[in-house]
């Protein structure tokens, strides 16, 4: 396991402010109590959320054509048929992971192929599991293309996640389970596929990135 690079600063900050703040109790009450103690503690165990909110885990992938795998990890939140009017202007398949901020946050490319299309959609940040987060919320989208299908990639903001990292960019080709971004806290991304897939997740259900196969082609 490993951090990752978006990390460094908000720990950096954290672990200064965290220090500060024992600093100051410290100095405003110098006689070490039980309460410094659980003080001291709850900053420690603080730092170490925010140390594993950016950990990115050492996962093996068995590359599959037919298999369309978890972009992130989470709970699935929501299968249905809908009109996609982003990109594709029709039916597709919407399947969302919603991911808590105990979750790893890295993202990775569903399938392998081309990215034809990128965008950056500005909006709210109400809480992530609701359904309307899809289509009013901050979002950043990707399609990714192949020579079975385009499947559209949409990270989502949240009431928490206020920063969405695409480092990914258009005619850029991925590889199956390759990162291409971060969503920083709580948040959620939602798969647009192609109505013949067929589902292999349920609602309800715990997904891993790079491990969980979504849906495959038939």
């Amino acid at each position: 396991m490993k951090i990752h690079k978006e990390g460094y600063p908000t720990i950096l900050v954290t672990f200064l402010v965290f220090a500060l703040l024992a600093f100051i109790a410290n100095w405003l009450f110098p006689a070490q109590t039980y309460y410094h103690a659980v003080f001291y503690g709850i900053l420690i165990c603080l730092q170490i959320f925010f140390i594993r909110f950016f950990r990115v885990p050492n996962r093996s992938i068995e590359i599959n054509e037919n298999h369309i795998i978890a972009p992130a990890d989470g709970e699935i939140v929501v299968i249905e048929e809908m009109i996609e009017t982003e990109f594709f202007k029709g039916k597709r398949k919407q399947i969302s992971i919603f991911m808590s901020p105990l979750n790893v946050h890295v993202n990775y490319a569903p399938v392998e192929g081309k990215i034809i299309y990128k965008k950056h959609n500005p909006g709210r940040f109400l809480v992530a599991w609701l359904p309307k987060s899809s289509t009013e919320n901050e979002s950043h989208s990707i399609v990714i293309e192949n020579n079975k299908a385009q499947i559209l990639v949409k990270q989502i903001a949240g009431a928490v996640a206020r920063r969405i990292v695409c480092h990914a960019t258009e005619q850029q080709v991925l590889s199956q389970g390759e990162e291409f971004g971060i969503i920083k806290f709580g948040s959620r991304v939602d798969l647009y596929l192609p109505l013949n897939v067929e589902v292999k997740v349920k609602i309800g259900q715990q997904v891993r990135a790079k491990k969980t196969v979504i849906a495959e082609f038939v």
